[in-house]
């Protein structure tokens, strides 16, 4: 009982923390996302020792085992677009796959690179 309660404390900072952090870009109309400086703010307080990690871990934990639910609406509003699927649902496709390449390569070339970096430094 007492880790569900810290848990939902611990979720309910970071909501506030995103909802103040999206009014914060809006009244600064500051290019980048709010959820982007909350991020930020996080893992500064986190590096600098202000916040302890472990006050986090429980939300944190609780919000990624959950996240493919706040997927979920998105992907049933894509109905709403049956027309656009229709005509070009090839084509975003490929760009879709095109996109998970390049990103897939990209990550595996800076990988290797750290892995060769890393053994040509051990002695």
């Amino acid at each position: 009982m007492r880790k569900s309660i810290s848990i939902l404390f611990q979720v309910l900072f970071f909501t506030a923390l995103a909802r103040l952090m999206n009014e914060l870009v809006a009244w600064l109309r500051i290019p980048v996302p709010g959820s982007i400086l909350g991020m930020l703010l996080v893992f500064a307080l986190i590096r600098l020792r202000v916040l302890p990690r472990r006050r986090l871990e429980g939300g944190a934990d609780w919000l990624i085992a959950t996240m493919l639910l706040f997927f979920i609406p998105p992907a049933v509003g894509i109905i709403a677009y049956r027309q656009l699927l229709a005509d070009d649902g090839i084509r975003i496709a490929l760009v879709l796959a095109a996109g998970t390449a390049v990103v897939m390569l990209c990550s595996g070339l800076i990988a290797q690179s750290i892995a060769k970096r890393k053994e040509s430094s051990q002695p």
